[in-house]
């Protein structure tokens, strides 16, 4: 079976190179970590986790690494003298996981062939493997059968459009997952889901959602210059991880938005990089008087902007003067004059941006794209309106939903919506409030993750007769952790029959 799905993926390989070399030569996140990716295990991170123990994360893209990001600091903390490496799969999460971990502990995912995957074995010698949602690639996990590495799945979902291609392979998957240690789910439907597709019930808990307990810094370079530079009695929409479709909807709003609320700014941030260029034409094209994020104010120590941003981005009625060249002239941002559109061309940022909102929009949800998180908001009480598609977030949308403190729109009903909720200021605080107090009731799934690892750990340094000399009872703060003990987590741990009721 694995001699099969080896040979079909390399066949593929062969099959779509020329498509591949020619992406490659004229899109840069083709090209990126293509060496680390066929092999090449960089210097970096055998530095790294020289003379140490390793735990190896993988989170596919920026979603996936900003939910994991508290679940890093957790563990760097309860197991000092450890190592946890992550890899990414896409080029703006590698850009965020280095920002948030260290460059030094960050590469790309090797491509799932045999020979490569071993490489990276032989190299970090982990102690787990943890993946971050769903990706399960054969080789790897036979691999790390083969070695005794553990493999745990944590906040585990299993998505409507996955859902069918499981259960058409759910003999294949069965086998493949059967040495998986633990399964974390996001929710209970994500946990039936798992064992519908073959998955052991004993090796399925329900942890929660890691995304409730990420806590973005309201107070950032970008934040603190947008709040300086607003004028007074200013109301700021932040449209967020927009997709195609999205931004025409909104710009269409835009002259009645103003017309109905004078002072309103906007920030239009599109989810995908590559995206940023069209954005731009259509931002020029709609008339409206708007700048890029890099324009206004650059990243410290940067010099002129890039070639992809040169331009200057802003309309003639736009209120930063620019040099030649597309530089910002002055030291200082200029001030965000009432009808002025933000262009956030920049990757991390935006979670923090939305604590500037008086209402938000999340993307990637009125044209059936499975929507965004709409926690990012919500976690600093703003009030939240999403398109009807959602499916991806179904766990945090219901809730919100049931605690009334999201607003569901079709396309038509869009411009309608905001305007509603940029004037009716009792009505979005109250519901920003609900928000805040949905994120805050669900927080606790990286304590019962952390938690669930660390038992995992504990029982293979055991058997392997083995002292980790972790720290057992330091304080962890408010992650749930601090004063227990290993003999704790052993006992609660003891056992995958009970693993569903322990967590």
């Amino acid at each position: 079976m694995m001699a099969l799905y080896s040979a079909a993926l390399s066949l593929l390989l062969v099959l779509g190179l020329p498509y591949w070399l020619v992406r490659m030569a004229t899109t840069r996140k083709y090209r990126a970590g293509l060496g680390e990716r066929l092999g090449q295990v960089p210097q970096r991170l055998t530095n790294a986790a020289a003379g140490k123990q390793v735990v190896w994360l993988h989170a596919v893209s920026v979603g996936e690494v900003l939910a994991a990001s508290r679940l890093v600091s957790e563990l760097d903390a309860a197991l000092p003298g450890w190592v946890v490496v992550v890899s990414t799969t896409t080029l703006t999460g590698q850009r965020l996981a280095r920002e948030r971990f260290g460059a030094e502990r960050v590469f790309y995912f090797p491509l799932d062939l045999r020979f490569i995957v071993r490489k990276y074995l032989s190299a970090l010698k982990p102690q787990m493997l943890v993946l971050a949602e769903t990706e399960f690639w054969p080789n790897m996990l036979v691999a790390c059968r083969e070695r005794g590495v553990p493999v745990a799945v944590v906040n585990a979902r299993i998505s409507d459009r996955s859902l069918p291609r499981y259960r058409r392979l759910r003999s294949l998957w069965r086998r493949l997952l059967e040495d998986v240690e633990i399964f974390l789910a996001q929710t209970d439907e994500d946990a039936r889901r798992l064992v519908e597709i073959g998955v052991a019930p004993e090796r399925v808990a329900v942890a929660g959602n890691l995304k409730f307990d990420v806590r973005s810094a309201q107070d950032t370079p970008l934040t603190a210059a947008v709040r300086q530079q607003l004028p007074a009695g200013a109301k700021v929409l932040v449209c967020g991880s927009t997709l195609e479709g999205e931004e025409n909807a909104i710009l269409d709003c835009w002259p009645k938005l103003q017309a109905a609320c004078p002072q309103v700014v906007l920030v239009l941030a599109p989810r995908h990089p590559e995206r940023f260029e069209a954005v731009a034409r259509l931002l020029d094209a709609s008339g409206a008087r708007w700048i890029r994020r890099s324009d206004w104010l650059p990243p410290a120590g940067a010099g002129p902007a890039s070639a992809g941003s040169a331009r200057a981005g802003l309309t003639s009625a736009g209120p930063a003067s620019l040099s030649s060249g597309g530089e910002a002239s002055g030291a200082s941002p200029q001030p965000l004059a009432a009808g002025t559109v933000l262009l956030l061309d920049s990757i991390g940022e935006l979670s923090s941006v939305y604590a500037l909102a008086t209402v938000a929009f999340v993307g990637g949800s009125l044209f059936g794209a499975g929507g965004h998180n709409p926690l990012e908001p919500a976690q600093f009480g703003v009030p939240v309106v999403m398109g009807e598609s959602h499916e991806n977030f179904r766990g945090i949308v219901v809730p919100m939903l049931e605690a009334k403190a999201i607003c569901i729109v079709l396309p038509s009903q869009l411009c309608l919506v905001l305007e509603g909720m940029l004037l009716s200021d009792a009505e979005a605080h109250a519901m920003g409030e609900r928000g805040r107090v949905v994120f805050a009731s669900q927080a606790g799934a990286t304590a019962r993750t952390v938690e669930a690892l660390l038992g995992i750990l504990d029982r293979g340094q055991s058997d392997n007769g083995q002292s980790d000399g972790r720290q057992t009872d330091s304080g962890q703060g408010d992650s749930g952790q601090g004063g227990r003990g290993q003999s704790d987590r052993e006992q609660n741990n003891s056992g995958r029959g009970d693993r569903r009721q322990n967590l």
